[in-house]
């Protein structure tokens, strides 16, 4: 990882690290406020070793005084020396534990000898620092004494006594602080990498490109009232998010210019990633750009495109594939007559080997001559194999990956699966993506009524009718309704359909005719172009 590595890290997990840092010195004053005070009280002695008074016996006195300084050390802290300081001062404990509390050390090239004691009771503390140092002497003494019975030549000497300390040593406030502030930053740092190093969800751009190279066509952000609105691109025209879709209109005219795919499978990785709801907005896009459009929802196992669009779904898809009705019987048109949807139908209990049959190849071969473009909502890649099935017989698949939903090697795992069985990915949509406050600019709404609008949005319920959409058809009876077909043409005199009492049709006026539109029309050519006698003759 680099240096922006880490501070993308420190700007992302901010939040984190701060909260561990509080917790840590507030942990370290907490312990200091808590824990009972100690005291210390030192005291200092000089081991001198008598001679005749010459130089040579002075230099040989310190130098045996300098090396016999390390062994009077140890002997500070043993029973011989600690056993006569319990009894004088009628301490009540035994020398092993009086021992943990006592410490002496010499400095380098030194004959002096420190004494340090350790006590919740400063006055305890410096009285048996004072007799340590006096037991200390007499027990050299003793032990240095010759065998002859003259006194001995090694004297220890008290030169500093210890006096009553004034100020705890110990718990230390300041640098406890200090230490649980610092601890704390590098433990919410350390805390805050791993998590990213553990953290393989999909957020954003840049983790989608650790796992593949395939480009990224379109971005939607996040909205809470998505759920709501479903197909914000009708409800809410002048939104950003539908905004975001008709970039990602403009963005697929770009894929292949001289091969523009006709046929385009829209999937996902996992469920709630909003393939749906994508390939809905994009199919009123495409067909608001003046494309001739059908929506077949090909989600065999959970359809949702009825639903969503307020259309009869019992018959559809699977009613056509098993040979009980023509497409064009069963294809409903809405909203402003360029699209067309055909619903799931039933759902059947062999949904692979419908959309990998024959009946499947003919009637996507059909739709293709009847159409400019067919979106065909699938389900997932990783839970079912229909989307990869149908994938290799269409010109190619839109992936939505669905940002804080998947991880990144489920991603990895459904690309490959496209990539088994040789389908063509044309791009992915990156859906429900969280908006930085760097991209607000993007966000400023155009419209002049944008602040009525948002305020309508949030009063309209998931059913309510959106504007511009047609009326609910009646429950398919079994029975063949007149439906307004893309392969027949229609003398248009005006904008506005014909009364009731000049149709032959009594349904034509909830399925207004398909306007002359110019064949092959794709987002970003001339839209609205050509009349009835430019249009090829096309066979159902």
């Amino acid at each position: 990882m680099e240096l922006t590595d880490y501070l993308t890290i420190v700007r992302k997990r901010w939040v984190s690290i701060v909260l561990v840092t509080v917790l840590a010195l507030a942990g370290a004053i907490a312990l200091s406020l808590i824990s009972q005070p100690t005291y210390q009280a030192s005291s200092q002695v000089f081991v001198s070793v008598s001679s005749a008074g010459t130089a040579s016996d002075l230099l040989q006195g310190s130098a045996y005084s300098q090396n016999q300084v390390k062994s009077y050390t140890d002997l500070v802290t043993s029973p011989r020396v600690l056993a006569p300081v319990i009894e004088k001062l009628g301490l009540g404990v035994t020398p092993e534990v009086l021992a943990k509390s006592v410490t002496a050390d010499s400095p380098l090239n030194t004959v002096l000898i420190n004494i340090t004691v350790t006590s919740t009771v400063p006055k305890s503390a410096s009285d048996i620092a004072n007799a340590i140092a006096e037991s200390l002497g007499t027990q050299v003494a003793e032990l240095e004494k010759p065998s002859s019975g003259a006194a001995s030549p090694v004297k220890v000497s008290t030169v500093r006594t210890a006096s009553v300390p004034l100020v705890a040593a110990s718990p230390k406030k300041v640098r406890n602080a200090a230490l649980g502030l610092v601890l704390g930053l590098l433990l919410g740092f350390g805390i805050a990498v791993l998590r990213e190093i553990l953290d393989t969800k999909v957020r954003n751009e840049a983790d989608v490109h650790k796992v593949t190279e395939t480009s990224i066509i379109g971005t939607v952000h996040y909205d809470p009232d998505a759920p709501d609105h479903p197909l914000i691109v009708q409800t809410s025209p002048q939104s950003h998010r539908a905004e975001s879709f008709r970039r990602l209109r403009t963005n697929l005219q770009f894929i292949d210019i001289a091969d523009h795919p006709k046929t385009i499978v829209v999937t996902s990785s996992l469920p709630g990633e909003g393939k749906s709801t994508t390939s809905i907005n994009l199919a009123i896009t495409l067909a608001d750009a003046g494309a001739r459009v059908v929506l077949v929802d090909a989600d065999l196992r959970r359809p949702s495109v009825a639903e969503y669009m307020g259309l009869e779904g019992e018959v559809g898809l699977t009613t056509v594939l098993i040979g009980r009705a023509a497409v064009l019987d069963v294809v409903q048109p809405w909203g402003n007559g360029q699209l067309h949807v055909l619903p799931s139908g039933q759902v059947p209990p062999n949904p692979s080997e419908l959309l990998g049959s024959r009946s499947m190849v003919n009637l996507l071969e059909k739709l293709t001559q009847l159409y400019d473009i067919v979106l065909i909502d699938t389900p997932p890649l990783l839970p079912v194999t229909d989307a990869a099935i149908l994938s290799k017989l269409t010109g190619g698949a839109l992936l939505v990956v669905g940002a804080d939903k998947l991880q990144r090697h489920q991603l990895a795992d459904a690309m490959g699966s496209l990539e088994t069985v040789g389908a063509r990915v044309l791009g992915l949509v990156l859906n429900r993506v969280a908006k930085a406050s760097s991209d607000s600019y993007m966000y400023y709404d155009y419209s002049s009524d944008a602040a009525s609008t948002g305020k309508k949005r949030k009063k309209k319920a998931r059913s309510t009718p959106a504007v511009g959409r047609e009326p609910r058809p009646p429950a398919h009876t079994g029975s063949r309704r007149a439906v307004t077909r893309p392969d027949q043409t229609h003398e248009v005199s005006s904008a506005r359909p014909a009364p009731r009492s000049e149709v032959d049709d009594p349904m034509s006026d909830l399925f207004p005719p398909i306007e002359p539109q110019r064949t092959s029309v794709w987002p970003g050519e001339r839209m609205n172009g050509g009349t009835k006698e430019e249009w090829p003759s096309r066979q159902a």
